[in-house]
């Protein structure tokens, strides 16, 4: 097991809150990832490399499905060599305007050496459509993906991707009874939960948030599905807002008394936080996967 995949380097953190000695003035700084890692062009130039990579070399998958009809309403489909022991739903992210499926591919391989089956949908990014829009389309995703299936849920999201799937793990979701009743797991990795921050960054002009979408799509702020575990994990090396935003959904929903909590991550900022993925013997996998519980 790699250095910074084992447990100890997973924090168990109760607030998520990092010390900050003056109040935010320049929110684009505070929530700018690509200006706190410069080496940003190197992670998304690797990704473009190993996604593709590893879609040429995997022997059994089923790329380019359709789960509804709008022209990004597509997910590729990794299939493990024996039948699945679940299904993992990888949302990515890209401040809800960036990317697609085709840059995450490679992330399948830790779930599929544990058995199960992986699934990586895109959706239509800002400014053409709203969040409110996105998250209803990764819901369809999520419910035509898994309307088949047998055997357990988990789903996972990096980044506006956290938002997306703890957006779906609140009451009033839109995943079908179906999918709740084999939800095992959700994992925010680099959520962002509160979204009354954004309505302050130049970015907000792609996404056109309003105060009323931000309090309405905001997880931190609404009431999660009964019974559920969700994990928030964060990078230790991230920005302030971010692992601020990531702790501050487990304290409020472990309010509600859910399975819930929160962890950083040593050594590890918001670009390569999700590179453990690609192992299944990684901390991160087997937790996410529900296999083996991070302490």
């Amino acid at each position: 097991m790699d250095k910074l995949s084992k447990p100890a380097d997973y924090i168990a953190d109760s607030s998520g809150f990092r010390h900050i000695d003056t109040p935010i003035t320049d929110f684009d700084t505070a929530y700018d990832n690509g200006l706190a890692v410069p080496a940003v062009a190197s992670y998304i130039s690797a990704w473009e490399e190993k996604a593709p990579l590893f879609r040429a070399n995997w022997p059994n998958s089923q790329l380019d499905l359709a789960y509804g009809k709008g022209a990004r309403n597509r997910y590729d489909l990794f299939l493990p060599d024996q039948t699945p022991k679940g299904t993992l739903v990888f949302i990515h992210g890209g401040y809800w305007r960036r990317f697609d499926k085709s840059y995450w591919s490679h992330l399948a391989r830790g779930a599929l050496e544990q058995g199960w089956q992986v699934a990586i949908p895109s959706y239509t990014l800002a400014p053409d459509v709203r969040i409110a829009d996105i998250v209803a389309e990764v819901a369809a995703a999520v419910n035509h993906i898994c309307k088949d299936g047998e055997g357990p849920i988990a789903l996972a999201g990096h980044s506006a991707g956290g938002h997306l799937v703890s957006r779906l793990a609140c009451k009033d979701t839109a995943l079908s009874t179906e999918v709740q009743a084999r939800l095992c797991h959700v994992t925010s990795i680099s959520g962002v939960h509160d979204l009354r921050p954004i309505l302050r960054l130049e970015i907000n002009a792609d996404i056109r948030l309003d105060a009323d979408e931000a309090f309405a799509q905001s997880p931190a702020l609404l009431e999660p599905l009964a019974g559920i575990a969700l994990s928030c994990i964060v990078g230790a090396d991230e920005l302030p807002e971010f692992v601020r935003q990531s702790g501050v959904l487990a304290n409020i929903w472990s309010g509600f008394g859910i399975d819930t909590g929160s962890w950083q991550v040593k050594g590890r900022h918001h670009f390569d936080i999700i590179d453990d993925l690609q192992k299944g013997n990684a901390a991160l996998t087997l937790h996410l996967l529900g296999i083996e519980r991070l302490s």
